[in-house]
This record gives structure tokens, C-alpha cells and sequence, in this order.
């Protein structure tokens, strides 16, 4: 009798067979139910009991996950599902987190996706981080198909009939494909759209282990009627006999076969996207027909720190093969490594193997000095993939230091292994104090970076109260400035003025290059000239540091293009530290517009030029309206109608402003605008004037001037704090 074939082996067969991989993400809000989701998933693909689906969170298995009972960063696994008919198919699926404040975990996992389940609360509907993270999946051509979860709750919470469901369910329908509408690119606003007629909707309660779609209730009889008759008479029995008849996994994974696409068919179109090299060249040849045997080319999309293998690379490999102790380079580090181990995954678990071909998602360890957002080839001359850029920034900080001196290396090398998994996490240290400063997307995300430094390393740290990044700007174009060499033999001559809110518009939502500017891109160039630029002032563009600009204007100085570089380096340091409290700057440009050098090059070195370069920015941009600029967070607060006034007035306690409130079925959706540094207890807040039933969520972040009446004591503290003069 021949042995039966493990689950490793079943995989590895499958990665070789393209038109049988579907790479999956399940996104969602927090608490709409993804790792319950993901639990069904498993157990209907044999790797875990049906009894324990919905209740074990396989993939949230970090110590912290479990008590939390909130997933925080992205769980992959790879899992063979076999349909009716006998058929296999690799399904590599990404279970990510839900909270906003770990929503860069959601954008690196989907670069390595084809396709999303989109799961939805069937009470809550579309949620800000719902709408958050598909926007970010159809901006990178990520095909989605909805899963509406806890159906259960529109009959006994809601006391809805099935034809009130039915109606009730529509709504939520109509709500995704709004949003398709609106975050789709132009020819998948209408062809993505979801249905039940294409079977691109699935209903289902993932904590009872049952769905349904348009296929199961033709296959099994089981339909709206008799979900409302199980649960209407709260019968354990017939709520079992769904699970037994219309299980989860065959209802969602039907639809991600039938309908997401298998790697080479999503190349086709992500490729253009994510690549921006020429597509008739022999690498984007091979990259958009997914060809294992072109140019190996991988996307290293986030860092896994394993206690017992170390760092691992998760990576989706767009074209070529690798093998285990291949020679491979690091595009964007300029160095050549090596593929020592490669791993795929069973949730927690993971299993060696020697090759990986195009279109699987893969672990490779012993990369050294690697990083999220990492171009990996055989060839050391390719054009990497464009970076991962997540859509929120860092607006909160911490000062954190060990309790014991001796643990200082300990505590650096940990955060580095944090930072490097988290691409939305900033490490700095501030040359003043020497002090250790973490920066994170809000007090939940530092909470938990806190917790593993604890659990994880072991380390016993102190950590400061919250701090509010802000940023710098200027209000007025300035006269020239002047800045002189210190051996007073180069002259500088340089004017500051704002960026236009177009601009700006532009460089805070566009993929615009960042660092020296050899070329901006046509389609780039196009809106900037539409926003006001001239074509002359774009072709004179030499960096763009952050949301700043710095042109060269002068014409016919001899020597500019030796000292051109130096000018930028002083340009990038002053907007990383700007002058009133060393914080970055934001919508400034900087014109070069005249300079006397001297002849000899030894006298126009960089000790000379990038001195006399900082002190003309820094003296222009202290005499241009010098402003504040403090983050301001967009929430949406949902509660029971009869808690608006309290509400309302707890907002403008705290400078916030309504700006939206939508009432439906007893229950509010108010949408405010408030300064993050107001934050720092809103929850605690809005669970109390609510009487614990209020909860609110992250819709977005801008950036506006901060009140003249707060101006000069935040100034004050914040350079207090940095140990600047005062």
C-alpha cells in the first residue's frame, strides 16, 4: 500500500504548478472575526480538528495575541485545499491584524497577495479600518471577494425577519462595492464589483463554523430561511447541522478559487503597479508571465524574528527559482548574500525545503542586513520593486531606556529586531541627550512594542509618558540669504518659501521619488505641472527629502555640479532637524539661486560648502513665518444615539470639531477631528461618558498649524526636552 503523502510533500508538489496557487490575505476591521475566519480555513484543509475551528486563533499564536485576543501582526501559513471534485490547490494565506495602530503589517502583506477576503461585522458593516485596508489592497490591483461574518447577530440582536436580513445585507454589499468604485483603478471599478450572483459573496458566523453562497445553498438546500429558524429558536442542534452541511472553508474557499486569480494571471496586471523597470525588457518579461526559469526577482516583504532561526525574510517571488545556498543579491543594499535556508509555513510551525519557484510565498533565513520592502535577484543590476509605503505616519513617541546601564546593547539590538518587522515603527536616538525615542502610530502600537521588549527579550525598561511628533513648516517666500564657507572663500545664495497645499497634496499621497532626483516620473510630472509647477522648476529638482523640495536655479556657475550633492546633503539634514525644535519639516522649498565659489576644489570641499549651506536655510527659514504643524487624527466614534450630547461635548473639551454624525437604528456614527496630542486617554474617556458602550476607531490623520495661543509653549518644551537652548 503506498504511503500516504504528508501535508509538506502535498505542498511542495503544488508549488510547482502555477495555475493551482491562490495567494490570499484576509483583511478586515478589528473584532469582524478574520482569525476566527482563518481557524475554519485551517480545519478544512486538514490542519486543524473542526471542533476547535473558530476557538483555537491558530495564527494568533504570539503569547500577547492570545490574551489579547487581537491579532498585531501578520501570521502566514500554506495550505493544500481539495475540492469535491478531487482537485488540489496551494492556498498560501496571510492572516493580518485588524487594529490600526499594526496596519503596517496589512500593507507589506499586500504586496505578497492576489487576492483579499474581505470580512465584514454583518451589524457593523464597512468599518475605517475596513475601508483603510482595501483601499490599500485595490490601489495595488489586490482583487477582493466579501465574506459577511456573524450573521447570527441580525436575528438576535437585531430581530431582523430573512426578508429584513436579506435587505439589511444588500446595504452592506452596496457599501463594498462603493468603496471598490472609489479606491479601484479605472478598469476594475466596475469589473470587481461584488455579488451573490457571481459567487464573489459568502455569508456566514465563523465562531458556529458555517457559510453560505449562491453555490452551497444550490448544493445543500440550506439557506437564509434556515439560518433564521436555527437561531431564532436558538437551536444548538440545527446551528451544528449548518456547520456539518455548509462548513466555512468549502463556502470561502470555493469562491477564492473560482474566483482570485492564480499568480500568473495577477502578474499580468500587478506587475505594471509594483515594477516600475521596462516591461519589454528580459526581467519584466519574465516578471509578467510569472516564468520560473527568467530572472530571479523577489519582493522581501516583511522580517520574522525567530528565537530559535533567527531573522527570516517573508518573500513573494515574482519570476526565476531559488534554491537553498543560492548566491543571490540585495538590490537596494548593493550587496550580495545568500538563500542559506528556505522555509515555508503551518501557522507557528515551519518546514525546510530545498527550491521555491515563481509565485509562492516563501521564508528565507540567514539574509543579513536585510529589510522590509527589499529587491532580491540573481541579477545585481535590475530595477527594484517600488518601496512599501504605508498610507499613516508615526504621530506618537516615547523616550525608552533599560532600568539597568548594562542592558543598553541588549535593549538597541532588540529594537532593531523590532524596527526591522515593522516598517511603521521609527527607532532614533537624539544626539543631545543620547536618549532612545520610539515612534509609533498610536499608544496601542508603543504598548506592544513595550510588551515584547518585556516578554520577548527580557528586558526591564522605563519608558516615558507619550510625546506628539510634530512637524515644521513656514508661512512666506523669503528674500535671498546669504550663507558663507568658514574660510569665507564660497558664498551661498538661497530663498525659502511654502509649498503649495497641491503640492503637497501630491507629495503626501503620490509615489513620488524620495532622495537625489534622477527622473520623476511622466504621470508624476503631469500633476505637478497641473499643480503649478513650471516644467523648468521640475527639471531642476535634486532632492525631495520628506515632503520638501530643494531645486537648483542657478545658471552658468562654474563648478555647481561639484558642489550640487554637498548642497543637498546640508538641504536633507536641516528637514530632517529643523530649526525651531530640531523636528522634521513639512511643504518647504528650498531655491538655490545664485553662488560665488572659489576656483581651487580644495577650498570647496564639503567641510566648506555644507556649513555655508546650513546656515543660509536655517536663517531664511527662521525669517519665513516659522509655524507648527500638530497631527490631527479623523475618528469615528460609534454609540447608542442617546450618548451624542456627552459626546460632543467631550470632543470640544479636547479642540476637537464634528464634522459628521450619521444615526441609525438607535445607534450614532460620529466622525470628529481632533489633535493627537488630546488623545492620549480618549478611550478610557469615551467608555465613560458613554457608559462603556462607546468605541471608536482610526479613519485618518492630517497635518494642521497649531493654535498661536499653544505656539510658544510647545515650543518651549519640546526643546526642553532635546536639551536645546531656550
Amino acid at each position: 500500500m503506498p504511503e500516504k503523502e504528508s501535508l509538506t510533500d502535498k505542498v511542495k508538489r503544488l508549488m510547482q504548478q502555477t495555475e493551482k496557487i491562490r495567494n490570499i490575505g484576509i483583511i478586515a476591521h478589528i473584532d469582524h472575526g478574520k482569525t476566527t475566519t482563518a481557524d475554519n480555513l485551517l480545519a478544512g484543509c486538514g490542519m486543524l480538528s473542526e471542533e476547535k475551528a473558530g476557538k483555537a486563533l491558530v495564527l494568533d499564536f504570539e503569547e500577547i495575541e492570545q490574551e489579547r485576543q487581537m491579532t498585531v501582526k501578520a501570521s502566514n501559513v500554506n495550505m493544500v485545499y481539495e475540492r469535491p471534485n478531487g482537485e488540489e490547490y496551494l492556498i498560501n494565506l496571510i492572516d493580518t491584524p485588524g487594529h490600526v495602530d499594526f496596519g503596517g503589517h496589512v500593507t507589506r502583506a499586500i504586496r505578497s497577495i492576489d487576492g483579499a477576503i474581505v470580512v465584514v461585522d454583518s451589524v457593523e458593516g464597512a468599518r475605517p479600518q475596513t475601508e483603510m485596508t482595501l483601499r490599500q489592497a485595490l490601489q495595488n490591483n489586490v482583487k477582493p471577494v466579501l465574506y459577511i461574518n456573524k450573521i447570527d447577530r441580525l436575528v438576535n440582536e437585531l430581530k431582523l425577519d430573512p426578508k429584513a436580513m436579506q435587505e439589511w445585507l444588500t446595504k452592506i454589499i452596496n457599501q463594498i462595492n462603493n468603496l471598490i468604485k472609489l479606491y479601484a483603478r479605472e478598469e476594475y471599478k466596475q469589473k470587481w464589483q461584488v455579488s451573490v450572483q457571481n459567487e464573489t459573496v459568502a455569508f456566514g458566523a465563523s465562531l458556529d463554523n458555517w457559510a453560505i453562497s449562491i453555490s452551497t445553498i444550490k448544493d445543500t438546500g440550506i439557506g437564509f430561511q434556515q439560518v433564521y429558524e436555527a437561531y431564532k429558536q436558538n437551536d444548538k442542534d440545527k446551528i451544528k447541522e449548518l456547520s456539518k452541511k455548509s462548513p466555512v472553508y468549502r463556502a470561502l474557499l470555493e469562491m477564492v478559487v473560482k474566483n482570485l486569480p492564480n499568480p500568473k494571471e495577477a502578474q499580468r496586471y500587478r506587475i505594471p503597479i509594483i515594477w516600475k523597470g521596462d516591461l519589454n525588457s528580459p526581467e519584466g518579461k519574465s516578471l509578467l508571465e510569472c516564468d520560473s526559469n527568467g530572472t530571479l526577482m523577489i519582493s522581501l516583504n516583511s522580517i520574522e524574528v525567530d528565537p530559535q532561526a533567527g531573522e527570516i525574510a517573508v518573500c513573494r517571488i515574482f519570476s526565476g527559482k531559488v534554491k537553498k545556498g543560492q548566491d543571490i543579491y540585495l538590490i537596494n543594499n548593493k550587496q550580495q548574500s545568500k538563500a542559506q535556508l528556505l522555509y515555508i509555513w503551518k501557522g507557528a510551525h515551519k518546514f525546510q525545503i530545498e527550491e521555491a519557484v515563481a509565485g509562492n510565498i516563501i521564508g528565507i533565513g540567514g539574509l543579513k542586513d536585510a529589510f522590509a520592502g527589499e529587491t532580491i535577484s540573481s541579477n545585481p543590476n535590475v530595477e527594484p520593486f517600488e518601496p512599501i509605503k504605508h498610507i499613516l505616519e508615526p504621530v506618537m513617541v516615547k523616550a525608552i531606556e533599560p532600568k539597568d546601564p548594562k542592558d543598553l546593547p541588549k535593549l538597541t539590538q532588540a529594537l532593531r529586531d523590532l524596527a526591522i518587522s515593522d516598517i511603521t515603527l521609527k527607532v532614533t536616538t537624539n544626539p543631545q541627550t543620547g536618549e532612545i525615542l520610539i515612534a509609533g502610530l498610536g499608544p496601542l502600537h508603543l504598548e506592544i512594542v513595550e510588551d515584547n521588549l518585556r516578554r520577548k527579550y527580557n528586558l526591564d525598561i522605563v519608558t516615558s509618558p507619550p510625546i506628539v511628533v510634530y512637524k515644521e513648516s513656514i508661512t512666506k517666500k523669503t528674500q535671498e540669504f546669504e550663507g558663507k564657507s568658514p574660510n569665507k572663500h564660497n558664498k551661498l545664495y538661497v530663498h525659502l518659501e511654502p509649498l503649495s497645499e497641491n503640492i503637497l497634496k501630491i507629495l503626501r499621497e503620490e509615489e513620488v521619488p524620495r532622495g537625489r532626483i534622477k527622473n520623476i516620473p511622466e504621470g508624476i510630472k503631469k500633476e505637478l505641472i497641473e499643480a503649478g509647477m513650471t516644467n523648468d522648476e521640475i527639471k531642476r529638482i535634486v532632492d525631495i527629502t520628506g515632503n520638501n523640495i530643494f531645486i537648483d536655479n542657478t545658471r552658468g556657475i562654474l563648478h555647481i555640479g561639484e558642489i550640487i550633492e554637498m548642497c543637498a546633503q546640508a538641504f536633507e539634514e536641516v528637514m530632517k532637524g529643523a530649526p525651531q525644535c530640531r523636528e522634521e519639516a513639512e511643504g518647504v522649498l528650498v531655491s538655490l539661486d545664485d553662488a560665488v565659489l572659489h576656483e581651487d576644489a580644495i577650498h570647496r570641499g564639503p567641510a566648506q560648502i555644507i556649513p555655508a549651506m546650513k546656515d543660509a536655510i536655517i536663517a531664511a527659514f527662521l525669517s519665513a513665518g516659522p509655524i507648527l504643524l500638530e497631527p490631527i487624527q479623523i475618528i469615528r466614534i460609534d454609540a447608542p444615539s442617546a450618548y451624542i450630547n456627552s459626546i460632543t461635548a467631550l470632543v470640544q473639551s479636547k479642540r476637537g470639531t464634528v464634522e459628521n454624525v450619521e444615526e441609525e437604528l438607535g445607534n450614532v456614527a460620529i466622525t470628529i477631528k481632533i489633535p493627537v496630542a488630546e488623545t492620549f486617554n480618549l478611550a478610557d474617556e469615551i467608555r465613560s461618558v458613554t457608559e462603556g458602550r462607546g468605541s471608536f476607531s482610526l479613519v485618518g490623520s492630517e497635518l494642521k498649524k497649531l493654535p498661536d495661543s499653544l505656539y510658544q509653549s510647545v515650543v518651549k518644551s519640546i526643546r526642553e526636552r532635546k536639551g536645546l537652548q531656550t
